[in-house]
């Protein structure tokens, strides 16, 4: 990182090469900062304030350190994703989508375009969601293509792609094996599709790929009924009551509020 103020000086100085007493130093290069470079340096570095503070559970911090960033340089992606970021976190859906979507905009790639991608597939656009993803996985120097091919399995299912939905989630699990979106969407379509063996082998999988959710023992639980393993799908069914107690209504057979 460059230095603040008028100009930064950045000395490269090779192994010493000391011989005869004569001593040979590598050139200096200067670099002078721009106000543009300023403003997109200070810009980065309030996201990673932002960051810190989220990852901390700090939401007002973090939602602080996200405008910084924006009023520091609103034209490069960062400080947007960062405040979509937020956003979520704060349950406000439609901004979190704002930012996504000029992220994507000023910095047309694949992390962006999965992010937008994602974030439609999950506020009820699963359909339009697609296309982004297939940009996603047209960026050659995107390096998580299995967590594209995995988002877009899993929101082919919701868009009713039945083809897709195989084709994407499997490519995904060739890629990395215990990719816990693919495993779970995986567990679910087979489900929805009365392979309830194949459900069980993918569920297994994803219980022991990840950290369990609510969703992921309910739906084991449900599996198990099916293939009449009452025991094991009691024992799902507990261990929803016991490590997601504020999610009891979720539980099959269980509509009471904690």
């Amino acid at each position: 990182m460059l230095l603040a103020g008028g100009c930064s000086r950045l000395t490269f100085v090779k192994p010493s090469a000391e011989r005869r007493g004569a001593e040979r130093m590598a050139p200096e290069y200067r670099f002078k900062e721009t106000p543009q470079s300023k403003a997109r340096a200070e810009a980065r570095r309030q996201v990673s304030i932002a960051d810190r503070h989220l990852r901390a559970g700090e939401l007002a911090a973090a939602e602080a350190a996200a405008r910084a960033g924006l009023k520091a340089d609103a034209l490069i992606p960062e400080p947007h994703t960062m405040a979509a970021l937020v956003a979520t976190q704060q349950g406000k859906a439609e901004l979190a989508g704002r930012h996504y979507a000029e992220a994507a905009r000023l910095g047309p790639s694949g992390p962006t375009y999965n992010n937008y991608g994602a974030w439609l597939c999950g506020n009820g656009r699963p359909q339009e969601s697609l296309r982004w993803f297939d940009d996603a996985l047209r960026d050659p120097a995107y390096g998580d293509r299995a967590g594209v091919l995995a988002n877009a399995g899993a929101c082919a299912a919701r868009a009713g792609e039945r083809d897709r939905v195989e084709r994407d989630l499997r490519a995904a699990l060739e890629l990395d094996p215990v990719n816990a979106v693919a495993l779970e969407a995986m567990a679910s379509h087979a489900f929805a599709q009365g392979r309830y063996l194949e459900a069980r082998a993918f569920s297994e999988r994803r219980l022991a790929a990840a950290p369990v959710t609510p969703a992921t023992l309910e739906l084991a639980s449900r599996i198990e009924e099916q293939l009449g393993d009452t025991v094991a799908a009691t024992r799902y069914v507990q261990r929803l009551r016991t490590e997601f107690p504020q999610a009891r209504n979720t539980i099959p057979g269980d509509s009471t509020q904690p």
